[in-house]
């Protein structure tokens, strides 16, 4: 599997392997933005998008089953067009909320508050409810991003909005999420998806294995 990474990311190299099936193999491009910035902002998003027909190139001689854009919010911000055949994060995320029949989420991200309600637009354009959205209101940063931040950021959705969830969104590549799912699966009863869970399904499909085991 290709995978292209935002320059500053670290978190899908480290989650990728832990979720995806055994035996398959990610490859990495780094996509660095014209503008040289880790901020999320549209010279961030644009020049990711730009930087990808290069990474593309890049792995041309790789036996590649899929490539991804290991960007959620680069998925629904806009911008150059990307090459044939990459999907993006977003994308990711929502085939597998459409594939397990979530048409509710409640959505948690660390971007600022006008991203975040930009991506709960783009998901109810794509049929998916956001019944209530938290932010950590961040421009950059996400890796240095703990578990605590995160559980704290979930405490703080509107209890209803939970009760009328299908699941917990934990949206954005950039951030650990694996400990914080793991608790909040366990404590809210619902399904949490991460970006990064989301590749790793989607990509499981490309190798016609059994999709990694989200929690029920």
């Amino acid at each position: 599997m290709g995978v292209l990474l935002p320059w500053a990311n670290v978190a899908v190299e480290e989650e990728l392997p832990q979720l995806g099936e055994p035996g398959v193999v990610f490859h990495y491009a780094r996509l660095v933005p014209a503008s040289r910035t880790t901020a999320v902002d549209d010279s961030f998003w644009h020049g990711l998008r730009a930087a990808a027909t290069g990474a593309v190139d890049s792995m041309r001689h790789l036996p590649l089953d899929a490539t991804v854009l290991a960007c959620t919010s680069a998925g629904f911000t806009g911008g150059p067009e990307l090459p044939p055949g990459v999907i993006t994060a977003f994308d990711a995320l929502t085939t597998t909320l459409h594939q397990r029949h979530v048409a509710s989420v409640a959505l948690a991200t660390p971007y600022p508050e006008q991203v975040a309600q930009t991506e709960a637009e783009a998901l109810a354009a794509h049929g998916i409810e956001v019944t209530g959205n938290a932010s950590l209101g961040l421009d950059d940063g996400y890796p240095h991003i703990t578990t605590a931040q995160i559980l704290t950021l979930c405490d703080g959705l509107p209890p209803a909005a939970l009760a009328e969830a299908d699941a917990l969104v934990l949206s954005c590549t950039g951030w650990r999420t694996l400990t914080a799912a793991a608790a909040l699966q366990a404590r809210l009863r619902i399904p949490v998806i991460s970006s990064n869970l989301a590749l790793a399904l989607a990509l499981a499909t490309h190798t016609h294995s059994p999709a990694p085991g989200a929690a029920p």
